[in-house]
């Protein structure tokens, strides 16, 4: 999920209190699970930039999806969740001028039945296919990913996903061992194992997502080189890696780079994106500091991945 950014600090706007909550990363664009259940659609007046930075901030507490359409930004939230930080999330808002916003509960219903209808197979610039169970498989299988998210993150269809993939493509991973942090439904694991990684340790803080990742590996027929690992940064504690792909959001990324940087091989990659382009400074400035050098950016939608190597 993604932070606060730096134009947002700027303005003078205080981030939540450092934590790294279940739901503290981005979501895809609809709530989904295989159960039902209700959720709260936060309606915000804002577009552009201004959702963007919204949206930011936003992921900081346990929003699980945004969409922007028509000058508004929708967040959706679990009605269980909302009481525990709604009056912080008003002050936000208060703060940013975004007067203009309804809460609208929303009835109980299949998400699943209702993410489907709306889920489409993502192109990665011809190379690559992300799809879904129910889509038309590739004509070259080798050159498809086959996602079935439930409530994880992860299909392509944000920005940051793909982005994080294009990267990947460019990289020459062959033969190398590799860590997905944040791995959510397993998507960019799967395609390290696809560009031919020897394995890839696949960590997330989220029970749901670990279970998810195990289903999407095996249905790729990699899962005898991808390890699912349930928990935080911690469980990666005296493991060593040629790449790590970090798709998170700028305060854990901060917070996690010294132990990311440790586990790094000399000459090895790391990818980060979950931020906003107001956020690259201070990512490529604590990357230099841990002997991290800049070897790449690139930008979708508002977006960045960086791309650091050991020196």
């Amino acid at each position: 999920m993604p932070c606060n950014s730096d134009a947002a600090a700027a303005a003078g706007i205080p981030r939540p209190a450092a934590r790294v909550p279940p739901h503290g990363r981005k979501r895809s664009k609809h709530p989904k699970t295989i159960r039902t259940m209700n959720y709260v659609e936060l309606n915000i007046a804002a577009s552009g930039e201004e959702a963007e930075i919204l949206t930011a901030l936003l992921a900081d507490w346990p929003f699980e999806s945004f969409s922007e359409e028509g000058g508004a930004l929708r967040a959706y939230i679990p009605q269980e969740k909302l009481a525990d930080c709604k009056s912080e999330v008003d002050a936000l808002l208060d703060a940013r001028g975004a007067l203009r916003r309804t809460y609208l509960t929303i009835d109980d219903c299949n998400w699943n039945a209702a993410w489907e209808s709306d889920f489409h197979p993502v192109d990665i610039d011809g190379r690559l296919l992300i799809r879904a169970p129910f889509h038309a498989p590739a004509a070259d299988a080798s050159a498809e990913v086959v996602i079935m998210p439930r409530m994880s993150f992860g299909t392509g269809h944000h920005a940051t996903t793909y982005l994080m993939t294009e990267a990947l493509l460019e990289l020459d991973l062959r033969g190398r061992r590799g860590l997905d942090a944040g791995s959510g439904t397993g998507v960019l694991s799967i395609v390290a194992a696809k560009c031919g990684a020897e394995h890839v340790d696949a960590v997330d803080i989220d029970d749901w997502a670990d279970a998810n990742c195990r289903e999407n590996i095996a249905a790729n027929g990699v899962a005898d080189r991808i390890t699912p690992m349930l928990g935080d940064v911690r469980r990666i504690a005296g493991r060593h890696y040629g790449f790590i792909l970090a798709n998170i959001n700028r305060n854990i990324l901060l917070a996690d780079r010294p132990a990311y940087a440790a586990a790094l091989d000399a000459g090895g990659d790391l990818v980060m994106s979950g931020f906003l382009e107001p956020d690259v400074p201070a990512i490529t400035a604590c990357a230099e500091k841990l002997g991290l050098r800049p070897v790449a950016t690139a930008v979708k939608e508002g977006w960045v991945t960086v791309h650091v190597r050991k020196e």
